[in-house]
């Protein structure tokens, strides 16, 4: 049974309350997303020390909490007699929402991944790299959780109207937030700001970010989705930046090449927020023309008003006047060695010239198939309603 077919009239609901679940699913999303920027500050301020720390508890408590309120989801709507029986999903003999199905398969992945990655620190100690088989693993199961969350968010949604539709929507931008957060995260030892003067760290960005501002705001119809998307994605990566310095911590592995007393937070946020205001303006503007149009134009305006906006403020953050608090300049991990160029403030050697502008080249092309693939996702989460 397709998961886009609308769903009998009866399923509309007139009621302001959002679900439970959806509500469960919300805060397992944002556990993940605050436990890995802690894990992560954890790793680069006091090295593993052991599984149960924390910052690990919070990122597997989003496994627990979407994997059984999914799985409660799906066997009430199953054997139960909820309102959800005519709007739902049959699967392996089950019958639930579709998100509900993926959410419950990326719990059980996390879950699945944690004596993995314990293992595997066990036999190779610690992490050299965010993307580690354990990790793919646990982060498969965080993005098919976010997914999972805004096809749950959506099913209702696409089905409510009033109040309740507003509010839900606000969750569903949240939640395409949680993913750009995500991402980032996965991109992360790709995108310092050393490298944000070389061509590779514009292909990175369009390679992942347009993807989701161009479906998350299709799927909304707020005219500016990709603005809050961004707008929440910016705050939440303040958060981490400002609060998580606040609490001390010290190296419990070596070798320690620069003191630390604090947590490492991460670096300073991605200005994604202008390219992001640009397409909500040519949303409106290109309402009436084809998807490859629409594509062309959005995927090639992201990407110059991006290093616009990026490539200056790289220069800046490099500089005396974002070594503080604020910007974050001044924080380095106890494995950053003083010879680094991150330590040193400079930007790492990469290809100039013809080499250069080629990969530029690559990522407007990028830019654009990204964003196309996009519009096609959005037009699809727009007609789901089981």
């Amino acid at each position: 049974m397709s998961s886009t077919l609308a769903a009998p009239a009866r399923t509309r609901s007139r009621s302001t309350t959002v679900p439970w679940y959806i509500w469960c699913s919300v805060l397992a999303v944002t556990s993940a997303m605050v436990g890995a920027h802690w894990d992560i500050s954890w790793h680069r301020s006091i090295g593993r020390d052991n599984f149960w720390t924390p910052a690990h508890i919070a990122i597997y408590m989003c496994g627990v909490l979407a994997g059984l309120s999914c799985a409660y989801l799906i066997l009430a709507t199953t054997f139960g007699h909820n309102d959800l029986k005519d709007a739902s999903v049959k699967m392996w003999g089950f019958r639930g929402p579709l998100g509900a199905f993926l959410s419950a398969w990326g719990g059980l992945a996390m879950l699945t991944s944690a004596p993995f990655d314990d293992w595997w620190h066990n036999a190779y100690g610690l992490d050299v790299k965010i993307v580690s088989p354990p990790h793919v693993v646990l982060i498969l199961g965080i993005l098919a959780i976010e997914t999972g969350t805004l096809l749950l968010i959506l099913g209702y949604m696409n089905r409510a109207v009033g109040r309740l539709k507003r509010r839900l929507d606000w969750l569903f931008l949240y939640v395409g937030a949680m993913i750009i957060v995500l991402l980032t995260i996965l991109t992360m030892e790709y995108t310092y700001r050393t490298v944000m003067h070389g061509a590779k760290f514009y292909v990175i960005i369009a390679l992942t970010i347009p993807v989701v501002l161009a479906g998350v705001s299709r799927a909304s119809g707020n005219r500016w989705a990709a603005t809050i998307i961004t707008g929440i994605y910016t705050v939440f990566l303040l958060g981490m930046v400002w609060i998580l310095p606040l609490f001390p911590a010290q190296p419990k592995l070596g070798p320690v090449y620069h003191p630390v007393t604090q947590f490492i937070p991460p670096d300073f946020p991605l200005l994604l927020i202008a390219p992001a205001l640009v397409l909500d303006l040519l949303w409106q503007k290109l309402a009436n023309q084809t998807r490859w149009v629409q594509s062309v134009i959005a995927g090639t305006a992201f990407l110059a008003v991006f290093i616009a906006v990026e490539w200056p403020f790289a220069d800046f953050l490099m500089s005396p006047g974002a070594r503080n608090w604020i910007f974050g300049s001044i924080y380095f991990d106890y494995l950053t060695s003083p010879d680094t160029d991150l330590f040193q403030n400079r930007f790492e050697p990469s290809v100039s010239g013809i080499g250069f502008w080629s990969q530029l080249a690559w990522a407007s092309v990028v830019s654009i198939l990204t964003t196309r693939l996009g519009l096609a996702w959005g037009d699809w989460m727009r007609r789901v309603r089981r």
